[in-house]
């Protein structure tokens, strides 16, 4: 019998959340296979079985194990049940692989058609089917509840107000905390408690990085295979700003200030189980398109609960973008121990002044939250005017200063 035990994870991190079984207890497992999930204050991750056998399991879903406690056994001894036999895979035909491709792709339906048990006239079920509507949305008036057309009508026509099953429903739901929801609520409030944090806004023209985008997305999609987004212009023009105000890229240990001379910037991801960082390591030394392939990789790991600890530890400065959600203007929290985070907001058409005429420019508003104790009024804002000079003039990105300027050394 052999005890599969929780393995190191981090070095501050002494205990993790036991999210999901993939194995049944009592089923056979083979050398390698994994057979469960757990969940640290940073990430997720998956135990394998370390010998082929018979699982016994010991920990239960949503038990909290420290490290090297015993998530569960392995009979190593047990007779390879006639049904788990390895198989050798031929690869498949061409042919095989088309039917295959064409049997296991799911059908679409034209509708969303109510289920067969539901009690509604032919008219009201005509009517569901054709606008999507569940009949639990549906509060039905008729005998026996049956679902009548003007029934449909009306929750069409009050889409916000809840009916059928749901109305005027009082029910409440408790729900453990996760690790990661528990470190995210632990980190907020030390970095409230324990910096002078100060935000700083201003507002950036994106006109000119919405022309690049149009005019080369498609050719930059073809020669990179990745999209041309965002967040590489904004990492670009926060890494030139970091080493022209490295007090920014810095943060406190003691009573001394660690100043980089890298820029590993943490990018801010929404992942299912709550708020993540990922790192984008020398992010000074990378093009647009490795930005944007990181970007996509972090992201999908994020979305996955696949990142490593090694990807989420570390960084230097943090960019956030609450403007894919639709917020105009927030005040970011720090990522401690760094100083200092870039938020970035949604874009929308205003009206501004240029050159004495009004116009309609798609700005931005961008903030910067910053520890006071480490970083001046005159570097913060000098940063983020920096920041919104690159943005607004994106061929400074290349080098850092105006081409022509460059050329005539002025």
């Amino acid at each position: 019998m052999i005890d599969i035990k929780v393995p190191p994870v981090g070095e501050s991190i002494s205990e993790v959340t036991l999210v999901k079984w993939l194995k049944a207890d009592g089923e056979w497992v083979e050398r390698d296979e994994l057979i469960c999930e757990l969940e640290s204050e940073k990430a997720t991750f998956e135990l394998n079985a370390e010998q082929a056998g018979t699982l016994q399991i010991v920990a239960k879903e949503g038990d909290t194990l420290s490290i090297g406690d015993i998530a569960c056994k392995i009979d190593e001894t047990a007779a390879r049940p006639a049904g788990a036999e390895k198989k050798e895979e031929k690869p498949a035909s061409k042919k095989e692989e088309k039917s295959s491709a064409v049997k296991e792709q799911p059908a679409t339906p034209q509708s969303a058609a109510p289920a067969a048990d539901v009690k509604a006239t032919p008219v009201a079920k005509s009517i569901m089917a054709d606008k999507k509507v569940s009949p639990k949305e549906v509060k039905g008036s008729g005998p026996m509840g049956r679902i009548l057309k003007h029934d449909v009508l009306e929750a069409l026509s009050t889409p916000g107000r809840k009916g059928g099953d749901d109305a005027f429903s009082r029910n409440d739901r408790r729900e453990k905390m996760s690790n990661l929801r528990k470190t995210v609520s632990r980190r907020l409030v030390e970095a409230k408690n324990t910096t002078a944090m100060l935000t700083t806004f201003n507002e950036v023209d994106m006109s000119r990085i919405m022309e690049i985008r149009s005019k080369y997305k498609e050719t930059f999609k073809e020669q990179h295979g990745v999209n041309l987004g965002f967040m590489s212009f904004f990492t670009k023009a926060a890494c030139i700003a970091l080493q022209e105000w490295p007090s920014v890229n810095a943060y406190i240990d003691g009573e001394e200030i660690v100043y980089h001379d890298y820029c590993d910037i943490s990018i801010a991801v929404s992942a299912p189980k709550g708020l993540v960082v990922p790192v984008i390591r020398n992010a000074e030394s990378l093009s647009m398109a490795e930005i944007e392939g990181k970007v996509v990789e972090l992201a999908k790991k994020a979305r996955e609960s696949k990142l490593t600890m090694e990807e989420m530890t570390g960084g230097t400065f943090t960019l956030t973008n609450g403007g894919v959600f639709g917020s105009l203007m927030s005040t970011p929290i720090i990522n401690i121990p760094q100083s200092a985070i870039l938020g970035m907001h949604k874009i929308q058409e205003r009206a501004m002044v240029i050159n004495g005429k009004i116009e309609a420019r798609p700005m931005m508003y961008l903030a910067l939250s910053y520890d006071h104790r480490i970083i001046d009024g005159r570097e913060s804002v000098s940063f983020l005017v920096r920041v919104k000079e690159l943005l607004e003039n994106p061929e400074l990105l290349l080098i850092g200063r105006d081409p022509v300027q460059a050329l005539l050394e002025v």
